[in-house]
């Protein structure tokens, strides 16, 4: 039986290295360039509900932004109790750039943050022409000057609906360390960028932390309220996108960074758990079969190397070092050193953990919390 499970594992390595996506691979990152000759209108949408130590920094990397086009930047001030729209509204701002609206109360059937976003959207639209870009980002992510020429270059060179990047993510403490890249590497798992990319796969994903969507897609699918309900509001954007017929574009970035810190392991454990069961759609019946194939992947290799015949044993760690060496790629993108990817059964293990804590959250009642809000499933 293990001899058989142990083979199972290796064709199953064999398909995810060769058949999705190449996922394992780094990843398109996107170069630093200048604006495109013709410049459209943009408009960023920022929404904070207590961002009071990253919401400076952040804003401002915004206003320094080196485009000479019309450039609008939206703050939506989420009910925060912090003062985080009065610390935003000291950032220097000589061109009057910056407009700052305080969030109405949540109706219902909206997520809070898509919510703050759709508020933020509806005031972006009166600042662009018919042709202008939307450009939704976070509070606590940091933008190089060049950032938004180089997304904006990029979809007019490439002809692209939704220009969307993984902003480099926090890698100091040891817990992040040991557990942040395996994210970047399992979200590429379930959205290869290169599928992404692709127009004939069903494969649509993107990256909150930026996401460039031009504003005739943005309107034919119906804008925010298209997604009111989604707790995992990129990707369901996303998917919205490319089943219109637009086209995506998924990468890393070198030119924005979050500086939100995962200091221990419970941070981490509650990012992961946050939205994991989301994923799923809340079906038990794929929670099962994720928590069996990933214990295919992961576990039986390692138990053919304990406990195998001596066939067994050499399935077993073929498929491990095959494991290790998909890691390998990720681990260089964070100047990690490649023993890490070792332990990446473990990781998995804390993964698969928290995936569970997620379940046994929304079955509780507790759903999904982030911010002091609670929320139990979507409604779109």
């Amino acid at each position: 039986m293990l001899l058989k499970s142990v083979f199972a594992s290796v064709v199953a390595w064999v398909y995810l290295i060769f058949f999705r996506g190449f996922f394992w691979q780094k990843g398109p990152i996107l170069e630093r360039k200048k604006p495109p000759k013709c410049i459209p209108d943009v408009a960023i949408v920022v929404p904070a509900r207590d961002e009071a130590e990253s919401i400076f920094e952040s804003i401002s990397s915004l206003l320094k932004q080196h485009y000479d086009g019309k450039l609008s930047v939206i703050l939506v001030d989420d009910q925060s109790t912090d003062g985080t729209a009065d610390i935003a509204r000291t950032i220097d701002d000589p061109h009057q750039r910056l407009t700052i609206i305080t969030s109405q109360d949540r109706p219902s059937g909206w997520s809070g943050k898509l919510w703050a976003v759709h508020q933020g959207a509806q005031e972006a639209l009166k600042h662009i022409n018919s042709d202008g870009y939307i450009l939704l980002t976070d509070a606590d992510i940091i933008h190089d000057p060049d950032h938004l020429g180089s997304l904006l270059t990029k979809a007019r060179e490439d002809n692209l609906d939704l220009v969307s990047e993984m902003v480099t993510l926090n890698c100091i403490s040891a817990a992040e360390r040991f557990l942040v890249p395996a994210f970047v590497y399992f979200f590429a798992m379930l959205y290869p960028f290169a599928s992404v990319a692709n127009r004939k796969s069903h494969i649509a994903g993107a990256a909150g932390g930026t996401i460039l969507i031009h504003r005739p897609i943005f309107e034919q699918i119906g804008g925010i309220e298209s997604i009111r309900g989604a707790l995992i509001d990129d990707c369901t954007l996303a998917a919205h996108v490319k089943r219109a017929g637009g086209r995506l574009y998924l990468g890393h970035s070198n030119l924005a960074w979050s500086v939100r810190p995962y200091e221990g392991m419970r941070d981490i454990w509650h990012m992961i758990a946050r939205t994991a069961y989301v994923q799923l759609r809340y079906s038990p019946f794929l929670l099962l079969l994720t928590l069996l194939g990933m214990s295919l992947i992961w576990f039986v290799p390692v138990l053919s190397i304990m406990l195998g015949c001596k066939n067994a044993k050499k399935a077993g760690i073929f498929a491990y070092c095959l494991s290790c060496l998909t890691f390998l790629p990720t681990l260089k993108r964070f100047n990690l050193s490649f023993w890490r990817s070792l332990p990446l059964p473990v990781v998995a293990a804390f993964y698969m953990a928290a995936t569970i804590g997620s379940a046994i959250n929304h079955h509780r009642g507790v759903g999904v919390r982030w911010k002091s809000r609670s929320y139990t499933g979507e409604t779109t």
